[in-house]
This record gives C-alpha cells, sequence and structure tokens, in this order.
C-alpha cells in the first residue's frame, strides 16, 4: 500500500467514525451547541461538507477553483460561518447525505488523482497526500467539537500522526500569520504515540529548543480544541514557548481558540 493510500484510507476511517456519533442523532441533537461559539453539530458537518466539496472542486477542476478563492477574499471574516449556517439550515437527513456524498467523491478523485499532482488551495498548492492529511486534520478536528458536545471520549488512534505532523510543518505559517517573524532555528518535537507504546519524533535531535507531550495535546493545541493550560505539554526554550501559545495547524487567520477549563464565561 502507497502512503498515498495509507493516508486517504485514514481520512476515510477518521470520517466514518464522526459518521458513527451522528448518524443517529435527533433533530434537536443536530441542534446542540458546540464549543466553537455559534455553532450547532450541524454547523460542524455542514463545514466538512463545504470544504470537502471545495477540495473536490480543487482536485477535479483546479481552473474553476479559482472562483472559491474569489468569494474567500471577497468577505474573509465572514465566507466560512455564512457557508456553515447555510449547509446547517438544511433538514438533518439532507445534510448528512450531502456529506457522505461529497466525502465518497472526493476519496474517489484522490485515489484517481495522476501521482505528483499538485492542486490548488487557500493557502500554498496541495498535493494528493497533503489534501487528504488536511481534510483529515479539519475531520478530526470538527469531531472533537462533536464528541466534546456529546460526552463522548474518543480513544486517540495513530491517525493523529498525520495532524501532529501538519501542526509541525505549519510552526512557522503561525509565527507569519501574526506579522511575526519565524524563529530561525529548528525545533525538536518529541511527542508520545496514542498507545504510550514509541515516540514520534521531528526536528534534529541536538535542538536547543523543543516540545514535548503526549501527540493527543498537541494536536489539540495546533488544532485549537483545548487551551494549552489545561495540556501537558513542555516547551524548552524562548520560542518554542512561544509557539505553544499561538500554534494552529489550519489555514486562514489565526483562530480564537478555546478558554482555559473553569475559566469563567
Amino acid at each position: 500500500m502507497s502512503d498515498v493510500s495509507s493516508v486517504i484510507d485514514d481520512l476515510a476511517r477518521e470520517s466514518e467514525e464522526l459518521d458513527g456519533l451522528v448518524a443517529e442523532l435527533d433533530a434537536s441533537g443536530w441542534a446542540r451547541a458546540t464549543p466553537a461559539p455559534g455553532w450547532t453539530i450541524a454547523h460542524q458537518i455542514a463545514h466538512l461538507a463545504w470544504t470537502d466539496q471545495g477540495a473536490l472542486i480543487a482536485v477535479t477542476d483546479p481552473e474553476s477553483f479559482a472562483a472559491e478563492m474569489e468569494k474567500a477574499l471577497a468577505a474573509p471574516g465572514s465566507w466560512v460561518d455564512e457557508a456553515a449556517r447555510e449547509g446547517a439550515a438544511l433538514p438533518p437527513e439532507r445534510l448528512l447525505a450531502r456529506w457522505r456524498e461529497g466525502r465518497a467523491a472526493l476519496d474517489r478523485a484522490l485515489r484517481a488523482a495522476p501521482a505528483g499532482t499538485r492542486f490548488p488551495w487557500y493557502g500554498p498548492p496541495m498535493s494528493v497526500a497533503s489534501m487528504a492529511t488536511g481534510r483529515l486534520m479539519e475531520t478530526w478536528a470538527h469531531g472533537q467539537d462533536v464528541a466534546d458536545t456529546l460526552g463522548v471520549v474518543r480513544p486517540p488512534t495513530d491517525r493523529l500522526r498525520h495532524v501532529a505532523r501538519i501542526g509541525v510543518r505549519a510552526r512557522d505559517f503561525a509565527f507569519g500569520i501574526r506579522g511575526w517573524e519565524a524563529p530561525g532555528e529548528e525545533f525538536r518535537v518529541e511527542l508520545v504515540a496514542p498507545s504510550g507504546h514509541g515516540i514520534w519524533t521531528y526536528g534534529p535531535p541536538e535542538a536547543a529548543q523543543r516540545v514535548t507531550g503526549p501527540a493527543l495535546d498537541f494536536c489539540l493545541l495546533v488544532t485549537q480544541r483545548a487551551h494549552r493550560a489545561d495540556l501537558a505539554l513542555r516547551a524548552e526554550g524562548p520560542d518554542a514557548d512561544r509557539w505553544l501559545d499561538i500554534a494552529q495547524a489550519f489555514a486562514g487567520p489565526p483562530g480564537a481558540g478555546r478558554d482555559p477549563q473553569g475559566a469563567e464565561r
């Protein structure tokens, strides 16, 4: 099995796990508020359906994706929420069907794409593997919001390796999107695998600045699904410490993140 096929398979498994959380919800369940302000479970799934559709356009009709970019540029502060709101207004069964159909079509398109192809996206152009990895990251992150809303604890899996890798690679982006100069040196990142056996490592072992801790916690941090204060991550060095305050694995402007548990609201 190729590395690309493996990532696409993991994306399918991540989607199926989330599907299992929402498939039997009634209308009141779909309307439950999630930790993302103003977003219900329906908004979360609508967002995934919309971004899957955007990815499908990028993969199958790159020239038409320019129109999607124009929409983003025309309303940079509202286009994501507007799309989620439009999808969330659908009857739950139609929204669920739209998401299932869209992700199945994207799966087929990614598997059929020629090796070495690069597709336009809202950030840098994406390879097949990068597009699948990005979709997995978003599916896992929005799935976390749904799981938190439903009071479900999802056992972390080795699929988080994909999320962690994006988070590490997006380090300089997290600094740059804030208008800050990125550190000139690489960091060492050492994350304990979800199984508790093995360490996922990134960066040179001799790096002076480093980040260590559980892979799950790192993924929650870079997707901004938990506040740093609630996570068992450790930074050594001033720049590494600063990074943990701003880390994000997603494209676009800095997110609001989450309040610490127990913080006054």
